[in-house]
């Protein structure tokens, strides 16, 4: 867990450099709600305080980072509650959960407050830093992801580059990808994540996109939808959650399989730009049925069943 919080720092850093302090005020609140509920939870149910294993920093780390920076600070500390007490504990704590805690909190908070959810910020380089005589921190407007679904946006290289770096609206920790990817590079070096369920992710959605996502066999539409949204953010720390993803290598395959299709449904075909959570949420309900076709049979399993037959 200390390692996660090691790989997400160059993401909440930017973050912070990106949209403010008040992204530092958002995670804070978060990592606060979250801690807080696992050690209150602990003490009134007189259960083993397990705060030191760093699972609720995470949870409240990676809700922040799925959070826009202009959210009420009272609903991120809400989606902590709402991680830690509803979807860990009240299914038995860490490694009993069913689905990922900072993914099932941004989901309620997605459906309990579209309009707050949605209500993105560009940073200072957008270029629109005077009005009326005052300097602006951030104007609100839709994310890229969501100007190339609509065709508002006149898409190339420059403006690619832009989210590749960061420099562009969205949660305050998905628009870098590429201090997504140090962190993911940090992860799969010290070996604390396997390279199969993100690759074959990341793998199945560019084949999905490329053949029903409407722009034929251009890969810089491809690399704006690997650049923009919570793709890379939930390819590498989110989907690869220990608790909620199977443990078998051909699972983890079939698992990434399944979250990239789903998040090209949901992209390509759904009326929102996204979908990386509600699809990561949809495969983590498939786990069960992934691993019980996955574990592979022990040896001599088959030629005992045959002798006893």
């Amino acid at each position: 867990m200390t390692a996660v919080v090691i790989a997400l720092l160059p993401a909440a850093g930017f973050g912070i450099y990106n949209f403010g302090p008040r992204a530092l005020a958002v995670m804070a609140v978060t990592i606060a709600s979250t801690v807080l509920t696992e050690l209150l939870f602990g003490w009134l149910w007189k259960k083993k305080i397990t705060i030191s294993d760093m699972s609720a920093v995470v949870t409240g780390l990676l809700l922040a980072l799925n959070l826009p920076v202009s959210i009420p600070l009272w609903m991120a500390a809400l989606g902590g509650v709402f991680a830690i007490l509803v979807v860990k504990l009240l299914f038995g704590g860490l490694g009993q959960n069913f689905m990922n805690p900072a993914l099932g909190a941004r989901c309620f908070l997605m459906i309990s407050f579209a309009g707050q959810m949605t209500s993105f910020a560009y940073d200072k380089a957008v270029g629109l830093k005077y009005l009326s005589d005052k300097q602006l921190d951030a104007i609100s407007g839709a994310t890229p992801l969501a100007m190339i679904k609509d065709g508002s946006m006149n898409l190339d290289w420059a403006q690619v580059l832009k989210m590749f770096l960061g420099t562009t609206g969205g949660t305050i920790g998905e628009t870098s990808a590429l201090c997504l990817l140090i962190g993911a590079a940090y992860l799969l070096i010290r070996k604390v994540i396997s390279w199969r369920i993100p690759v074959c992710y990341l793998a199945t959605f560019a084949v999905f996109y490329l053949i029903f996502g409407g722009h034929g066999f251009n890969l810089m539409y491809l690399a704006a939808e690997f650049c923009g949204g919570g793709l890379m953010l939930g390819a590498f720390f989110m989907a690869t959650d220990y608790v909620t993803s199977p443990i078998t290598p051909m699972g983890k395959i079939i698992f990434g399989i399944c979250c990239g299709i789903l998040t090209g449904v949901f992209r390509c075909f759904g009326a929102n730009a996204e979908g990386v959570s509600f699809a990561i949420i949809l495969s983590n309900c498939l786990v069960p049925i992934i691993e019980k076709v996955s574990i592979p049979r022990a040896f001599g399993m088959v030629k005992e069943a045959k002798k006893n037959e």
